[in-house]
């Protein structure tokens, strides 16, 4: 399970690396999980700090950190 979800991390990472506008319910689609499941892994990543978010939730982006 762990490593399952480290694979869906790096996925989320890189879809947000090559498309930093997605949108949560577009990268549940793309990955076949929950928007919730995506918002969890989201979260993660923020306090990691692997990702923040730039701008408002509306109209803004996504930054992923190196």
């Amino acid at each position: 399970m762990f490593g399952q979800l480290e694979e869906r991390s790096e996925k989320i990472l890189a879809l947000l690396r090559s498309e930093p506008r997605l949108l949560v319910r577009m990268l549940a689609e793309r990955l076949g999980i929950s928007p919730r499941a995506v918002g969890k892994q989201i979260a993660k990543l923020r306090q990691q700090g692997h990702l923040r978010r730039i701008g408002p939730a509306k109209g803004g982006h996504w930054e992923v950190m190196q």
